[in-house]
This record gives C-alpha cells, structure tokens and sequence, in this order.
C-alpha cells in the first residue's frame, strides 16, 4: 500500500465576478478510504474538485500535497485524475485505447500499458469490450471506461464529480459497491462529490457537508446523520427535509400551541428560556400509539405522496392562534387518505432535535432533553 497520502486545504476562497464559491475551506484529506463531499447543488463541490484538480486558481489559501505547496503548480504537473458526470470518451478510440491514452501521453512503456490497461479493465469488468467503441458500449460501460482511463494512471489524488448520477439505480449499487472495495487496495486520495446521502453513508469514510461554498461539519457520515452540528446538516440527510417548529421555553417549561393528548406538562431540561427551532424526522412520526412516551397530535392532510412501498403524507397541524405549519410524514406502505381528512399523529417527545435561533444543535434525541412529566389519566 505505501505510506499514506495527505491533502491538506488552507483557507481556501473562490470568488468569481464577485461571487464567492468557496469559503475558507479548511481540511485535511488522506489516502485509505473515500472522502465524500455532500452537499445539494451549487453548494461548491465542482468548485472545491476543480480547485484540488488545478482547472482553477483559489483566490485566497494554499493546498498541500505529501507536504509540497501545489497551489500555484500546473494542471498538466498534478498527479490528479477526475471522473465526470457524463460518460467523457473518445469516440473514434477503442475502449483500450482510450483507457490507455493518459500513459501514452505519459511516454509509458507499450508493455507497462498493456500491463496496467488488462489489469484496471478487469477489475472494472470491462475486459471483455476492450477492442469496441464507446458508442458500442451501454451506459454503465461507459462509465467503466472513463472510470478505468482515470484509475490507470495510478494518481495520488482521484477525483469523482457525481460519476453515478446518470445511471440506473442497479447499475449506480454496483459501482458504488465496487468502488469501494477497489480503493482498499489503491493507496490514492479519493474524494467522491454527491448530492445523495445514501451514498455518504454507504460509501463510508470521511464525509464533508458543503453548503453555500461553506463546510458545515467533517467526520463519519454516521455520525453526522445522529448528531448534525447544524440544521443545514440535518437537512443534507433528508429529502424531504426535517418537519420544523420554533417553540418557547418559559420558566423551564415548553410552550407546546399544538391540540394533543395525555400532555399536561413539558420539561425542558437545562434549556435556558427563550425561542428554539425543533425538527423532527419524516420517519419517526407515525399513525399509531407506540408507547406512553408518545404525544399525539391533530392534522389535516393535504396530500397522501405514494411511492411504490411507501407514503409521503403531507399534512396541516392544527395549531390555533399559531403559524400554519406543515409537516411531511414518511410512512412504510401505502396509506390513502382523502384531501382535508382529520388525522392523529404521534411523536415522541425525545425523538425531537433542538437548535438555536442561528440554526446550531443544541439537543440531540440521545440527550433525552424532553421528558413528558405529567399525564392525564
């Protein structure tokens, strides 16, 4: 495997016609595992790739490779290769020859190439297509094949723009898992940009949360799904996003506006009085009573959102004397409800996470931070 690479980004700003890409990017990337840059779009993760790749200057900050200052060094002189979105081929090439164009370019020995161009298109699966053209290729091939011109030139740093994006949803399961597996055996840097949690947590690693050119949080895609810093980083792990509330603690107490049940009293444990946004997730509301923990609520639904196994149901709280709030449900199996029908929903009390006023946690559900303390018999 060789020692370990690192990437380390100093400060990094991209401004443009005075529009700012990128945001005093800090981070320190390495070799061994993916880097998984997630983030909606134009959240500046093209920005950040181009950057590492040398297709753009920062403006401001340093970029550090094994120790050497790369800043200013030239695209052509990187030991950086980068996968697109679309399927990039040369159509009047072979598979074989485009995979082997880069070490051409790069004066490698024909033996060296025909060595190293056997050995990437069979771990991509593509061994058997070598002597076709791209445009005799399905799509997933394609890609395999500008996967494979990319990988064979055995670079320090890989870069990956939403390569699946185009794919079917096997074919995107396939290659990420192989992917995966290949650069356990690669000592190269990895980054991976997506717009697509799954694929965060699936691939594993680190994972960077942009948002507005801005890198919300860093760490393992697991932890950040459980204990987001922020409500942008909640959001980046949900689509649709987190159903929000602002409440008031009084004396020690939540302020709760909604119609419920067997609520009579709300602690808020060591919360100092004042506003907070609340969110809770899609999936951890549902239609039935599960335990004595759960409140219930009155709603209205505005759409029942049926897809395949599962329901996406819109719905109005019915909050008197309250903003009008809507909420997302995500329910397992199909569940057809008529416009405007009156429904109960029940949600625990300590599924609920709290953020300030600026959209920091405060509480994660782990903390236990509300605890229904009085209950109607």
């Amino acid at each position: 495997m060789g020692c370990t690479l690192s990437l380390e980004l100093h400060h990094i700003d991209l401004t443009v016609n005075n529009q700012r890409y990128l945001d005093n990017i800090n981070l320190t990337l390495e070799s061994g595992a993916f880097n998984v840059l997630l983030g909606r779009t134009l959240a500046g993760k093209t920005s950040l790739l181009r950057v590492i790749a040398g297709l753009d200057k920062p403006t401001h900050g340093k970029i550090v490779l094994n120790g050497e200052d790369i800043t200013t060094l030239a695209v052509q002189k990187r030991q950086v290769s980068m996968v697109y979105q679309q399927f990039i081929n040369y159509p009047h090439m072979t598979v074989w020859e485009n995979i082997a164009s880069p070490l051409k370019l790069a004066k490698v020995s024909p033996s060296e190439i025909t060595r190293r161009v056997s050995e990437i298109a069979e771990l991509l699966h593509i061994e058997d297509f070598l002597q076709r053209l791209p445009v005799a290729l399905s799509g997933g091939q394609q890609q395999r094949c500008a996967m494979a011109r990319a990988l064979v030139k055995d670079a320090q740093i890989i870069l990956f723009d939403e390569p699946l994006v185009n794919l079917d949803y096997k074919l995107r399961e396939s290659l990420r898992f192989e992917l995966k597996a290949l650069f356990k055996q690669r000592n190269s840097i990895a980054i991976y940009a997506t717009t697509e949690a799954h694929e965060a947590l699936a691939l594993g690693g680190t994972t960077i949360l942009l948002h507005q050119g801005k890198v919300l949080q860093s760490g393992g895609a697991l932890a950040q799904y459980y204990q987001p810093a922020n409500l942008n980083a909640a959001d980046l792990y949900h689509e649709p996003p987190m159903n929000r509330v602002t409440l008031q603690v009084e004396n020690g107490k939540w302020v709760v506006p909604f119609h419920h049940k067997n609520l009579v009293n709300v602690i808020a444990n060591g919360l100092a009085d004042g506003p907070y946004q609340c969110a809770i997730r899609p999936d951890q509301i549902a239609l039935t009573n599960k335990d004595a923990e759960e409140i219930a609520l009155a709603a209205k639904v505005d759409l029942a959102e049926i897809s395949a196994s599962e329901t996406y149901l819109h719905v109005s709280l019915i909050t008197p004397g309250y903003a009008d709030i809507k909420w997302v449900v995500h329910l397992q199996g199909i569940h057809n409800f008529h416009y405007d029908a009156d429904i109960t929903l029940f949600l625990n009390l300590n599924s609920i996470y709290v953020f300030d006023q600026d959209g920091s946690s405060v509480c994660w559900p782990e903390s236990i931070h509300l605890s229904n303390t009085q209950q109607a018999s």
